[in-house]
């Protein structure tokens, strides 16, 4: 398998290419988690999985109803999870970011006294279906006596009750995020036992993302890299294997369906899966653009992808009648490729339900 194979096998396992998806929920069902600070970005990151008919306010509809949720997961960052899968999945990666944040608890005197009154705190503001946006939070803490004189301070608090599945988020109240109590948000499930949750979380990891290695897995999932392969272990007997530069990638078959037309082009959100999926992202990604994009070890912007690789980065403008888009190149193009990338651009367009001037 070539670096060129596994940028298409990601791209057609993370269903960009082809798409059965009509509903939010179901991609981000198939890809376990999708990271979401960037609320909007994050749309487009659902949005591009979707069926072409999809809108952005298909998203917004989702996230009002509850059936996609935005809470920190994973990582110290917010992610959209489903109803079903956020409570084995707090429990599983949440004592990770607990530990990762152990600094700045100490630093922000956030002991775990403090963190319990807040607890309290908020089930009590929350409790009824209430739905409260994180300065209505605020109030609330300092209304108890709880200080929240550094600007960090509250957002570990809220985060600390995220991570414990406490709160969760509730539907947008205009542009302002509200946050709900998990267990009135969110129906009883199933519970997973430890392995349980390791073997769910490797299958569908290597299945939407694959080719991937372990050590891919153990970046996007935060877990350690022993947990990793414990879950890949589980799960080895169900996946495709090669070796390409002594290291180890694991994925599910292509569909017999899979088609690739080239070029195709993509244009990506910030922190799209297909980047932040990854630990290695030399697969994508030449050394030249690799310097000039990944020079701070993160996804900082959005970028296009042509047949699977970064060519360059993309900023969207809103206007009243339109979305301008900027496009910068960072390798040489063919016209054919323009052309494709034009036809990308066209697309997210219609995904805002706003006519495209490239800039």
């Amino acid at each position: 398998m070539s670096p060129i194979n596994i940028a298409y096998h990601r791209l057609h396992n993370q269903h960009i290419t082809q798409t059965p998806f009509t509903k939010p929920s179901a991609v981000v069902d198939w890809l376990v988690a999708v990271q979401a600070q960037d609320y909007f970005g994050a749309q487009w990151a659902l949005g591009l999985r979707l069926r072409q008919d999809a809108h952005d306010t298909d998203i917004d509809r989702a996230f009002a109803e509850g059936s996609i949720l935005r809470t920190h997961v994973l990582r110290p960052t917010w992610h959209f999870v489903t109803p079903d899968d956020i409570r084995w999945l707090l429990a599983l990666t949440g004592p990770r970011v607990h530990a990762v944040n152990g600094g700045m608890y100490h630093k922000l005197e956030l002991d775990s006294a403090t963190l319990k009154r807040s607890h309290k705190v908020l089930t009590k503001a929350l409790q009824g279906g209430q739905q409260l946006t994180r300065d209505e939070l605020s109030k609330a803490l300092e209304k108890a006596g709880i200080a929240l004189a550094q600007g960090q301070r509250l957002a570990y608090i809220v985060m600390h009750a995220e991570l414990d599945g406490l709160i969760c988020s509730g539907p947008r109240r205009g542009k302002q995020f509200t946050y709900a109590l998990l267990e009135e948000r969110v129906p009883p499930v199933r519970t997973l036992t430890r392995d349980e949750a390791l073997t769910e979380f490797a299958r569908r990891y290597f299945m939407s993302h694959g080719p991937a290695t372990a050590q891919d897995f153990a970046k996007w999932s935060g877990l350690t890299l022993a947990d990793a392969r414990h879950g890949l272990e589980f799960v080895k007997d169900q996946l495709q294997h090669e070796v390409l530069n002594g290291a180890d990638y694991w994925f599910a078959p292509l569909s017999s369906s899979a088609t690739w037309v080239s070029p195709t082009a993509h244009l990506l959100s910030v922190y799209d899966e297909f980047i932040i999926g990854y630990k290695d992202r030399s697969m994508i990604a030449g050394p030249e653009v690799a310097a000039q994009l990944f020079r701070m070890g993160n996804a900082l912007t959005a970028i296009v992808v042509v047949d699977g690789q970064v060519v360059g980065t993309w900023k969207r403008t809103l206007g009243k009648e339109a979305v301008i888009i900027t496009i910068d190149y960072l390798t040489r193009m063919t016209k054919t490729q323009m052309r494709a990338v034009v036809a990308a651009a066209q697309r997210y367009g219609e995904f805002l339900q706003k006519p495209v001037v490239i800039a």
